[in-house]
């Protein structure tokens, strides 16, 4: 199987949520997709963590590479 990419798994999970909204799986079937559902947002969630670690670490500020948290308060507008 190929590694798992941030991409492939929100893919994956765009698809799990239209299979959920659609209402026409089984209950048992419904739980083992929300399952796979959160499995895939909690790997989304650590890629993205990762990458913002790694941003932090790339600006640069006067010469010196210093941690400038995102401003997340600005990416909900």
């Amino acid at each position: 199987m190929a590694k798992k990419t941030f991409e492939s798994a929100l893919s994956r999970l765009e698809q799990i949520t239209e299979e959920l909204e659609d209402g026409e799986l089984s209950l048992d079937k419904s739980l083992k997709k929300f399952d796979e559902g959160i499995q895939l947002a909690h790997f989304c969630n650590e890629q993205l963590d990762e990458a913002r670690a790694k941003v932090e670490l790339l600006l640069e500020k006067d010469g010196k590479l210093e941690a400038v948290p995102f401003n997340e308060s600005e990416d909900e507008d």
